[in-house]
């Protein structure tokens, strides 16, 4: 029987060209239906136009189908995405201008710190209508997030929905796997890890290669190779500091501790001059959308004068859906899920990234026990900032808000506490119109 797929935010074409795209790479997902949803008619239009293009090219018998209705695009589907992003650029800069004006130099926002926190305030409404829906819907539906910040918007759907099945998917795992694969000269799909801890900030507790230690090798790589080293800068650093290595970019996680952007010369010393694609450069992703804000359509023109690519990439999300209800092959992933006696020395309920198995019998997290001490505080610190930020979204405290971003460690480092609520602030100022639940 043909599946049908809801893409909620389907104008982020990076992500909706590809996961369609392997989609199709699967026999039981060749004749589907895919919905396409946006609020953005001219990027619905175009994103339709991309799709259809892809199913032209695989000769695939599929249906696309593009609307502006949420429910209509629902209605019926057996796999959801959520790519969405509350607001255009014009209005998130100010996650990242604002506590700038204060000295915190962001170089990303979209995870923790008062970016984080304050995109997820902006953006948890609209995830829980999305996730109401979904309810009401295709209750059965399997629902995968790619909207950050992931752990905080996870952590609420799951919290408020939890009949839904649900996670949310960050490609940082595979993609740093097989970074670290690369360095020490092995194909990235001979090499197996246990990777766990909270979005972003989930660390290899073993890094494999025919069942052998190969962490002694990348640790060689990177005392040893400058060029390894320079690659990436902060999460070298991070690992000859704590012993394991991190997911996600240098620069992400430049901003999620007090050590690398303090001070300028410590962002000059190790956020600057890094070869890899996101060394930690401020405001890298803002100055990347308000290129794109006026480059996009000659992008997208440009992707339709090139072959059409059909090979699977390496997102998790198709294959998901493949193992529950296509042709059920389990697949192994690491998910976003809340802490139910997976982590021990995480916060009880709290969002964490674990080992998950997808088969028929849905998405069974798999429990890794207690994180080694030096990643247990970091993690925790992070964690328990969510959990008070996720009570403020769903009580309208601002106090807890505050108080949450007050033990950011970055904004702990370089502002005090009176600094830090005038900042606070000025940021509820800002997005007034953006979160009722504060009113």
């Amino acid at each position: 029987m043909s599946k049908r797929f809801a893409f909620i935010g389907a104008g982020s074409f990076g992500f909706t060209r590809g996961l369609v795209r392997d989609l199709f790479t699967f026999p039981a997902f060749r004749d589907a239906t895919i919905v396409l949803m946006d609020i953005d008619e001219a990027r619905l239009a175009t994103i339709k136009k991309a799709v259809e293009r892809i199913v032209e090219a695989g000769h695939y018998p599929a249906t696309v189908i593009a609307t502006t209705d949420r429910a209509e695009a629902l209605k019926g589907a057996d796999g959801v995405i959520t790519t969405i992003l509350a607001g255009d650029v014009d209005v998130w800069q100010h996650d990242i201008l604002i506590p700038k004006k204060y000295g915190v130099d962001i170089n990303v926002g979209d995870t923790r710190g008062p970016s984080g926190i304050f995109r997820f305030l902006r953006t948890v409404n609209p995830i829980l209508d999305i996730a109401q829906d979904i309810s009401r819907y295709c209750p059965e539906a399997v629902y995968l997030n790619y909207t950050n910040p992931m752990a905080m918007l996870c952590r609420v759907v799951q919290e408020q929905y939890p009949a839904l099945t649900m996670t949310g998917l960050c490609h940082s795992v595979q993609g740093t796997a097989a970074m670290l694969a690369r360095w020490i000269g092995l194909p990235p799909e001979e090499v197996t890890y246990t990777c766990a801890g909270i979005n972003h900030q989930a660390f290899y507790l073993n890094f494999l290669h025919q069942g052998k230690d190969v962490y002694p090798l990348i640790d060689k790589a990177i005392r040893e190779n400058p060029a390894v080293y320079n690659e990436e800068i902060v999460r070298n650093e991070l690992y000859l500091a704590l012993g394991y290595y991190v997911t996600e970019s240098s620069g992400h996680n430049s901003e999620y501790v007090a050590w690398f952007r303090k001070r300028p010369d410590l962002i000059e010393q190790y956020c600057t001059h890094g070869t890899g694609w996101n060394p930690g450069e401020y405001a890298f992703i803002l100055k990347e959308y308000q290129k794109r804000k006026h480059t996009w359509q000659a992008e997208i023109e440009a992707w339709f004068q090139e072959p059409v690519k059909l090979d699977r990439g390496g997102e998790y999300a198709a294959s998901i859906f493949n193992a529950i209800f296509g042709d059920q092959q389990m697949y192994k992933f690491n998910g976003n899920v809340r802490n139910v006696n997976l982590i021990d020395n995480l916060p009880y309920g709290c969002c964490v990234e674990v080992p998950v198995l997808a088969s028929a019998h849905g998405l069974e997290p798999i429990a890794v026990g207690k994180l080694p001490p030096q990643l247990g505080i970091l993690c925790s610190t992070s964690a328990q900032m969510e959990e008070m930020a996720v009570e403020a979204s769903l009580t309208g405290n601002r106090d807890l808000v505050y108080q949450a971003i007050c033990f950011d460690p970055l904004t702990s480092a370089v502002l005090s506490l009176k600094e830090i609520r005038a900042m606070v602030d000025e940021m509820f100022a800002q997005y007034a119109d953006w979160l009722p639940q504060f009113k």
